[in-house]
């Protein structure tokens, strides 16, 4: 349950809509469902401002199937991540409102609008093509949560003056999301041209030596420049999630 939805459940209660007992019957199932299978958590999103989102990997469809339909029950809005198309046409049998993204792998249902965008934005950039999947599973998770993002890609610095080109949009950015592959220099080179702090992703494309993804999640931990926090390799869901808490606070401190 959503803070959206406590507060219209005050004022049901408040206006004489509802009983005590029945606000209670409600908020029974807080802070969890049990599944059986999985323990879904309808609380997180009144602890962290953000609702629990479903990691689908090596979940059977019956178990996405009843793990969103509990979520969608108590949340206007639900995300899950890391579909393949098999997974995503069983949910879209099942919620035929949901959209699918295949290069993202990300499946969305909302009955409610997206949040309003603040001016601040993240900038999402990446190295290559091939990074795309990575670079917009960050972008769209950042849409989801109602952040304005605007996108760079293809920039790495086997041609850097296409990176240099971008430069006075990235410096007014809010927070920057770098995602490379190979040797993941981009983010290194990123963090010393912008003044906000920059998120490097380091994605497991690349060649032998690229080991999946080690070698710039390495270069990427030791990079030269300051500010650069590292998530885990093709993580670009951790990497939205810390960039929208940094547009989040920034935006209560401005209110």
């Amino acid at each position: 349950m959503d803070t959206k939805k406590i507060e219209n459940l005050l004022r049901e209660v408040q206006s004489g809509e509802i009983d005590i007992s029945q606000a209670l019957e409600r908020l029974r199932t807080l802070p969890y469902a049990d599944l059986g299978y999985a323990q879904v958590d309808l609380h997180r999103g009144l602890r962290k401002g953000l609702p629990e989102v479903v990691f689908c990997q090596n979940k059977t469809l019956p178990q996405l199937i009843g793990i969103f339909n509990k979520l969608w029950e108590n949340h206007d809005r639900v995300m899950g991540t890391r579909l393949t198309a098999e997974m995503a046409g069983a949910l879209l049998a099942e919620f035929p409102d949901a959209r699918y993204d295949p290069i993202s792998r990300l499946l969305t249902i909302a009955r409610a609008e997206t949040p309003e965008m603040s001016a601040r934005f993240a900038a999402v950039v990446s190295a290559g093509t091939s990074d795309l999947p990575v670079a917009e599973e960050a972008a769209q998770t950042l849409e989801f949560y109602g952040d304005r993002v605007e996108r760079f890609y293809d920039v790495g610095v086997a041609g850097i003056h296409r990176l240099l080109d971008k430069r006075e949009r990235l410096v007014a950015a809010s927070v920057v999301i770098s995602v490379a592959g190979m040797e993941g220099a981009l983010t290194s080179v990123v963090a010393g041209l912008v003044p906000g702090p920059v998120i490097g992703v380091p994605t497991s494309v690349g060649y032998g030596a690229n080991f999946d993804g080690l070698a710039p999640l390495l270069s990427m931990l030791n990079a030269c420049a300051p500010g650069v926090a590292v998530v885990n390799i093709d993580n670009g869901f951790g990497a939205a999630q810390f960039a929208h808490l940094i547009l989040n606070q920034l935006a209560e401190v401005e209110s």
